[in-house]
């Protein structure tokens, strides 16, 4: 299979790198404006080719798939041209800059029988999974509460907040663990230096007592990652920064009780032990790109797939709703 990568940013060498792993990629094709890049990522992986231009990928009928690892702003424009030249397409979180565009060019690839993945990288990642599977074996119990905080100094982008930038990997997350989907949202947010919002909170409210938090910031002196996920019976913590014991799960939590003719709740806390299980460590991007390959191989739907795009992009626009409405409550849309 031949894949052709657009855009050799940040994020790009390291998605050469993957599809050039993948046994069933046998050449990966590589554009993007910035000249250096393409010689930058030629020195690390001289196997790779070089297009001259997008349109060259475009017409090259021998190649299969292309993967777009661009600005949110063109994501559209070239994922559109891409999967109406027969090709199908991989594209880097957010699928687009708004529900509208998503939803054109998942109807261009349900009409082309091709295939349209978003790459919800956390989605993938075995401690994630683990957690899932910790979840799904009713360890923890009912889930009270999903707290994320996701913080960093930078990177400030120029077309999205930091809500489509960051805040999006612990929607993608909380939509993968969590049993039951947000009915409704609410959003704070500020930009310091722009008119995009650097520091922002969400809260999701479900049909259950689980409450949902996001905080996400591109101004923080420290780099934070950690997922907290209480249950009636546990409760997990993920710390993604940490360089050993990623998951933990505690035996913590409250017993409350009713006295029998009195109308008062008692609570107990309850301490036991902690432990971190061990969880799958293959690269999380590598399983991405598998993904993708064989659902074009085998003609079936990738897990984030163009549908899995457009939720997503429609709980950020409802929460930019808020934001802009100083954080008044959005409803969400469940179809």
């Amino acid at each position: 299979m031949k894949v052709a990568i657009v855009g050799i940013g940040y994020w790009g060498p390291n998605l050469v790198r993957n599809f050039l792993n993948n046994d069933s990629v046998d050449t990966v094709i590589c554009y993007d404006l910035d000249k250096n890049r393409l010689d930058h990522v030629l020195k690390q992986f001289p196997i790779i080719k070089i297009a001259n231009d997008y349109q060259e990928i475009l017409d090259n009928s021998k190649i299969d798939a292309v993967v777009i690892s661009t600005s949110v702003s063109s994501h559209f424009s070239l994922a559109k041209k891409a999967l109406e030249s027969g090709k199908h397409v991989l594209v880097e979180k957010p699928l687009t800059a708004n529900c509208k565009d998503a939803e054109t060019l998942n109807k261009i690839a349900r009409r082309e029988k091709l295939k349209l993945m978003v790459d919800h990288i956390f989605v993938y990642n075995g401690a994630v999974r683990k957690i899932k599977d910790i979840i799904k074996s009713g360890e923890i119990g009912k889930i009270m509460y999903y707290d994320a905080v996701r913080i960093n100094l930078g990177l400030f982008q120029h077309d999205v907040n930091v809500i489509w930038d960051l805040a999006i990997h612990d929607l993608s997350i909380m939509e993968f663990l969590l049993p039951e989907k947000p009915v409704a949202i609410s959003a704070v947010g500020i930009g310091h230096y722009d008119k995009q919002e650097n520091i922002s909170y969400l809260t999701l409210f479900f049909k259950s007592s689980c409450i949902g938090h996001i905080h996400v910031n591109w101004l923080a002196p420290v780099k934070i990652r950690r997922l907290l996920i209480g249950g009636d019976k546990k409760m997990i913590v993920f710390d993604d920064v940490e360089p050993v014991e990623k998951i933990r799960v505690y035996d913590k939590g409250v017993v409350a009780t009713t006295q029998e003719g009195i109308y008062k709740t008692l609570i107990q806390y309850r301490t036991g032990d902690m432990y971190a299980p061990s969880f799958d460590t293959t690269e999380s991007l590598a399983i991405v790109a598998n993904e993708f390959i064989n659902a074009i191989k085998n003609d079936t739907e990738p897990l984030t797939n163009g549908e899995a795009g457009i939720h997503m992009i429609k709980i950020l626009e409802a929460a930019e709703k808020s934001i802009k409405n100083k954080g008044c409550i959005i409803e969400l849309d469940q179809t």
